[in-house]
């Protein structure tokens, strides 16, 4: 069997349904089994990890470079702000119309009501439930200041930067980096060039290394989560989770539809195409770890040209959040339904609206501290987010796989409309 067989293997859609069953099984079974099988699969993100920072410097450097020098870079600012735009108002929309028409927060069992009871630790009908998300300073200031959030974009060491994986500081230096670049004569330049593609190309054949063990992988970081978090909490917001998985489901076909219709691959090519970002999505919960696979998925199987997708993946990765703002989205408008508060259609827009800020405010985040940012949602409608918190902490590990997923397929569609359709052979 050659290595692509291999991968097909891998990568097809009923192993890992079959790896996540075990996973779950094995969580349920023995769950101290499960917990110590949690450093599989962080030994297997954190190689990934190890990759991406190079991989991501180097494509976009390699990328502005190009565009400057083929006078490619100003055509597409215009589609990228209007495709980020348009893509992050979608996935709100698409966010409230599923929960107001599924509307899992409301006419809840008692049952479920004394499940959510005795996770929050107090009555759903209290309010006063009080649990600091971002902490406080010791002279009374709560959270950044515009000028600091800027502040700390900036990357005054890029070394300091990329040995702490601060994502945002690194695509900010490459950008300017790769814009300088792109200004140098080329006889000058064209060592750092094939430099920069050398490594480009050594990060993609490493990652493609890293999918031999992934079926391995999946049973360990799903006996994990269902280790962790047991199985009454999902139980309990099991409303809340199909609904975001719906609505999910939603994006997720919006998606897959746009790269079929702007690529000139069948829709069973489209699919397979998307396999491998789509698979390590699940796998990893870490969009930026999917960068090469997106790219790979866009290039080598759909034909978008390289330059323009080694560009806008990373971009778009980092400042387009459809996954977080279809969550913030979903999330604000449960614990309204929770609470029994109808919101009026101008409450609506402001919801779209704050959901979208949260998203971007997002850019560069993950895990527990993105699930946070839904109180900045919250708070533009008075909702207590604060005393659901935990009920949201407990099914995490399902809701951030959806999220992941929604991020990579959608933005890997906000990539296809942005770059020029390729030509049909």
């Amino acid at each position: 069997m050659n290595a692509q067989k291999i991968q097909q293997f891998i990568l097809n859609p009923w192993v890992i349904l079959a790896c996540l069953v075990i996973g779950f099984s094995l969580g349920l079974a023995l769950p101290a089994v499960g917990l110590k099988l949690a450093v599989v699969g962080d030994i297997y993100v954190d190689l990934l990890k190890m990759i991406v920072l190079p991989f991501m410097v180097s494509a976009i450097v390699f990328s502005v470079q190009k565009l400057f020098q083929e006078g490619g870079a100003g055509s597409i600012v215009g589609r990228v702000v209007l495709a980020f735009a348009s893509f992050s108002i979608v996935a709100a929309i698409v966010g409230i119309l599923t929960m107001s028409i599924a509307q899992p927060g409301a006419n809840l069992s008692d049952t479920t009501l004394a499940t959510f009871g005795r996770i929050v630790g107090d009555d759903l009908s209290s309010t006063d439930t009080v649990m600091s998300l971002y902490g406080v300073n010791a002279d009374g200031h709560q959270g950044k200041t515009l000028e600091e959030v800027v502040l700390s974009l900036i990357p005054s060491n890029i070394f300091e930067a990329l040995a702490k994986g601060e994502t945002l500081k690194a695509l900010i230096f490459s950008l300017m980096f790769g814009m300088a670049l792109g200004h140098v004569p080329n006889r000058i330049a064209g060592g750092l060039s094939q430099t920069l593609e050398t490594v480009y190309q050594t990060c993609q054949t490493l990652t493609r290394w890293l999918n031999y063990p992934l079926p391995v992988v999946l049973v360990c970081m799903s006996a994990s989560q269902i280790a962790k978090s047991g199985i009454e909490p999902l139980q309990a917001m099991a409303n809340f989770v199909l609904a975001f998985g719906l609505a999910s489901v939603l994006c997720l076909t919006l998606a897959v539809f746009i790269i079929w219709k702007r690529g000139n691959a069948s829709l069973s090519e489209t699919m397979d195409a998307l396999r491998e970002p789509f698979v390590l999505a699940i796998a990893t919960r870490s969009s930026v770890t999917c960068m090469p696979a997106m790219i790979e998925a866009l290039v080598q199987r759909l034909s978008f040209a390289k330059a323009k997708v080694e560009l806008l993946v990373p971009l778009s990765v980092s400042m387009l959040r459809v996954g977080p703002i279809l969550y913030y989205a979903c999330a604000t408008l449960f614990i309204a339904q929770l609470y029994g508060r109808t919101l009026a259609p101008q409450e609506l827009a402001l919801l779209l609206a704050a959901s979208v800020l949260a998203g971007f405010a997002s850019a560069g985040m993950t895990g527990l501290v993105t699930l946070s940012l839904t109180s900045m949602a919250c708070g533009y409608l008075g909702l207590p987010f604060e005393a659901a918190f935990i009920l949201f902490l407990a099914v995490d590990p399902v809701c951030d796989i959806l999220r992941t997923m929604v991020l990579v397929i959608g933005n890997t569609a906000a990539v296809s409309i942005i770059c020029p359709r390729p030509l049909k052979i």
